[in-house]
């Protein structure tokens, strides 16, 4: 097989688990937030903060790598406007995740000690709003990103 469909393969899937996570991690989260069972957000704070270990940030590093290699194999430029869009896109997504993860774990450690008091505080909410707010601009920069990779409507060269 040639290595531009492996590469283009391990791209798309890579960017099939940085969705499928993150989706999945908003949709829990958000859902256990609702409940307002300390209990259930713990656990849910939790397996959010391993899942981002154990999905996400492997998939990202995994699309850097495979996508530069696919700029090189195809011969696109780095300095086109698709790069460029690309690359600005990707930056802003990261402005947006690096200040959710350090989140994750502050929710996550107020959980822990709520789930011990019964009750949701309103830091956590607060905190949970922030969370939104972030991830709600990056998920959509995610969802511009695979519209880029698939009609690339700018220049490559």
């Amino acid at each position: 097989m040639e290595p531009y469909f492996i590469a283009k393969f391990i791209h798309i899937l890579a960017a099939i688990v940085v969705m499928g996570t993150g989706a999945g991690i908003a949709f829990f989260m958000f859902m256990a937030n609702r409940s307002n069972n300390p209990q259930a957000i713990y656990v849910t704070t939790q397996h959010v903060v391993l899942g981002d270990w154990l999905f996400t940030t492997p998939a990202v590093i995994t699309q850097i790598i495979s996508g530069l290699y696919l700029m090189h194999l195809l011969g696109y430029a780095f300095d086109s406007p698709w790069f460029l869009t690309v690359a600005g896109l990707f930056a802003f997504i990261g402005l947006c995740w690096l200040p959710v993860l350090k989140i994750q774990y502050r929710l996550r450690a107020l959980a822990q000690f709520e789930q011990q008091k019964g009750e949701v505080s309103a830091e956590f909410k607060k905190l949970m709003r922030r969370w939104t707010l972030l991830g709600i601009p990056a998920f959509t920069a995610i969802l511009v990103l695979l519209a880029l990779m698939v009609f690339k409507p700018l220049s490559v060269v």
